[in-house]
């Protein structure tokens, strides 16, 4: 299924909760909700640009916790759209205790094919710490509804919360695996202006993740999910909207994803260095899939600069055989 997403946002609608964490509106920019008009609009923009198998979707709030008449507004806007063949299907991101059998029939009904999951953790502790009013089981009973019905399951982890340890992080994701998610998208924890990280990081009850430790940590995460077959679809908050104007601390960078995966490589590719014997500034070729070469040497070739600084010399080339992540290494002839 397609993610091409045309995304529309409903910022802080239908929340019952102000998470430690969120504000919205510097999220996505967005002051205003989406409105029916919206929907129509965007749709008409997408079509106009080219796109023929995007998903409709709605983000930014709990999509089936706002009022009822104004979701029924959103969706009877979209479904024509999705009647008609112009979207692939429509996307709802949404809390865990906001799912039920009767609102799944009528997502069903109006044409939604994914349901988003906002789990943030799977420990009880951390979710209570950062104020999100539902439980670990409310996550769990919730994607089992959703892919009884047939719909795709997404699930969204959180890194870095209050409260959390990296080992907290590895177990969330331990219990989103067995929950066997088609997709995941993994924020690490940024603090924002006007929410209560900001007012507990400023007090010094609170230390954020540094983005070394959150890149190292998501590394860790992402191989699990991809191990697991499951697609991380997003890594990092996006860099839309005013998230670089009300970042006050934390693990941002509008590259999150690449700095990761360009951490993978590094790890992988140090790993097997060692097998070789030592020496003086030996010289290595690395062959990597054609496609992941700007991801072995990392951004602004610092991968290639650390390896060096471990007394590598090193030099990247292309190998169609290779899977992604995979390496293969060849000490250069002298």
């Amino acid at each position: 299924m397609s993610h091409k997403n045309i995304a529309l946002f409903v910022a802080h609608v239908g929340c019952p909760h102000q998470c430690s964490f969120c504000n919205q509106h510097i999220i996505t920019g967005k002051q205003e909700t989406a409105t029916a008009a919206d929907v129509d609009a965007a749709v008409k923009t997408a079509l106009d640009s080219g796109c023929r198998d995007g998903q409709l979707a709605f983000f930014g709030g709990s999509f089936t916790a706002i009022d009822r008449p104004y979701m029924m507004s959103l969706l009877e806007a979209a479904k024509p759209h999705v009647d008609a063949g112009e979207i692939s299907g429509i996307r709802v991101s949404t809390r865990p205790d906001a799912i039920d059998g009767e609102i799944l029939d009528i997502l069903k009904e109006y044409g939604v094919t994914a349901i988003e999951l906002g789990a943030q953790s799977m420990s009880d502790e951390v979710l209570r710490k950062n104020r999100r009013g539902h439980t670990a089981d409310d996550v769990r009973r919730a994607s089992a509804l959703i892919k009884e019905q047939g719909f795709e399951l997404g699930l969204q982890m959180m890194t870095g919360l209050l409260g959390d340890t990296d080992e907290g992080a590895v177990f969330t994701a331990r219990e989103l695996i067995k929950l066997q998610p088609a997709t995941v998208r993994i924020y690490p924890t940024v603090v924002l202006e006007h929410t209560e990280l900001a007012r507990l990081y400023e007090n010094g009850e609170y230390r954020p993740q540094s983005l070394d430790e959150a890149v190292n940590l998501c590394a860790r995460l992402l191989l699990m999910f991809e191990d697991a077959g499951i697609r991380v679809i997003r890594l990092g908050l996006h860099s839309g909207g005013n998230v670089e104007d009300g970042y006050i601390a934390g693990a941002y960078h509008p590259a999150m994803r690449e700095l990761v995966e360009g951490r993978i490589y590094l790890d992988k590719a140090l790993e097997k260095l060692r097998d070789f014997e030592g020496g003086d500034a030996h010289r290595y070729k690395i062959f990597v899939n054609p496609k992941e070469i700007s991801k072995m040497t990392g951004q602004k070739r610092e991968n290639i600069v650390q390896l060096k600084d471990n007394n590598y010399i090193c030099n990247v080339f292309p190998d169609d055989g290779l899977k992604k992540y995979e390496i293969l290494i060849e000490e250069e002839d002298k």
